[in-house]
């Protein structure tokens, strides 16, 4: 494959992984594929979960004065903390931002993998990763976020799967220009970015941030039916680690 641009991951924060891993792991009713023991360095702990190819994270701060938990306290929990790219030249992608003022604020480095993340205040509504694995032009091939095992945790059915993440912000027309000229790519009707995998759909709201995820699942009303059994229906949407969920019937 020649060239690719994918939305591959969402990360979520929690205050804390424990809860938040059980309600995840029973709703979307696939195991954790991954833990990576390098996010000890920032004071978090992690796992992740299979979306059909895709992934969702969820990190927590194992300490006080992380930059995850000042997320938290800023947003007062709501939103999501980082959607994350596949892509096959990350390096270049990385210019190109730094050239419109959208500042690198971390690089993570691997030999078969190179992980830029961007300044969530020069992105608007949460941080941008791109993220490059060696080999994994496939979408069942290698991606090293989600650690060597991950393709064995999806199910036969490739479900749940993640349909389009969801952005909010008072400008949703302005916002979607601002994400689409860092990531070099045409805004679509909606406004939205559909790449040739994943979707991200701009929508009103308050405030800038990665407000939802909408999922592909195959019997809804019992998703939601287990949601509101654990206390996660509120306002008569499904919350998971600060962002809304909505259910498609896949």
């Amino acid at each position: 494959m020649a060239g690719y641009l994918r939305l591959r991951q969402i990360c979520l924060v929690a205050p804390a992984l424990g809860p938040a891993e059980a309600d995840i792991t029973a709703l979307l009713g696939v195991p954790v594929c991954h833990r990576d023991p390098n996010v000890a360095a920032y004071g978090l702990e992690n796992a992740l979960w299979p979306l059909g190819p895709d992934i969702l994270e969820v990190v927590a701060p194992t300490r006080d004065g992380t930059a995850a938990g000042r997320f938290i306290e800023r947003s007062g929990g709501r939103g999501g903390y980082m959607a994350i790219f596949d892509c096959d030249d990350s390096a270049t992608l990385e210019q190109h931002a730094n050239a419109m003022g959208v500042r690198t604020a971390n690089l993570i480095a691997h030999h078969d993998y190179r992980g830029v993340q961007l300044h969530p205040r020069d992105c608007r509504a949460a941080m941008i990763e791109f993220s490059t694995t060696a080999g994994g032009a496939a979408l069942d091939g290698p991606y090293h976020p989600a650690g060597a095992d991950w393709p064995k945790t999806v199910r036969v059915d490739g479900l749940p799967r993640l349909v389009a993440a969801e952005v909010a912000g008072p400008d949703p027309a302005a916002l979607a220009a601002h994400w689409a000229a860092i990531m070099r790519v045409p805004v679509a009707a909606g406004p939205a970015i559909r790449l040739e995998h994943g979707r991200i759909d701009f929508i009103p709201g308050e405030a800038e941030r990665l407000d939802g995820l909408r999922l592909a699942v195959r019997d809804p009303a019992a998703v939601r039916g287990m949601a509101e059994a654990r206390g996660l229906v509120r306002d008569g949407a499904i919350w998971l680690s600060g962002v809304r969920v909505v259910l498609d019937q896949a």
